[in-house]
């Protein structure tokens, strides 16, 4: 499904500061929704999807890097989950570049590592979630 940044954040219950820049918001439900790049993808282990990411990198103004390093902060002192928003760009016909935003309902993530700069958020299936906190209970 090919949304727009404001739509996608929307769909998790959050509004990005910037509508077409926006890193990161908190959504009603307290969760931390993340813009994420494709590109920073990898799968350390199996059923874990890792986003590895630096602030230093961002092309976006000074304010929303700081945003997402507040965000990140709180998710990882709260153990907040964390949605994922997918950016994807193409080509389009005039030659340039095209961005749409699509939602992953089925990852919830946690911020595994965040040093200021740095920062590695693991996504899991809900289900393992689910299963996992399930079996530590018996």
């Amino acid at each position: 499904m090919n949304l727009s940044l404001s739509d996608a954040f929307a769909r998790f219950g959050a509004k990005p500061s910037n509508r077409l820049r926006g890193l990161s918001a908190m959504a009603t439900d307290g969760a931390m929704v993340l813009n994420c790049s494709k590109e920073q993808f990898a799968h350390p282990s199996r059923g874990v999807l890792r986003y590895e990411d630096k602030l230093s990198r961002q092309p976006t103004t000074a304010r929303d890097t700081e945003l997402l390093g507040r965000h990140l902060t709180l998710a990882r002192d709260g153990a907040l989950p964390v949605r994922m928003v997918v950016c994807s760009q193409a080509d389009n016909k005039s030659g340039g570049r095209s961005s749409s935003w699509h939602i992953r309902t089925d990852l919830i993530g946690k911020v595994a590592e965040f040093d200021g700069d740095h920062f590695i958020v693991d996504f899991v299936r809900e289900l393992m979630i689910t299963t996992s906190a399930a079996a530590r209970r018996k």
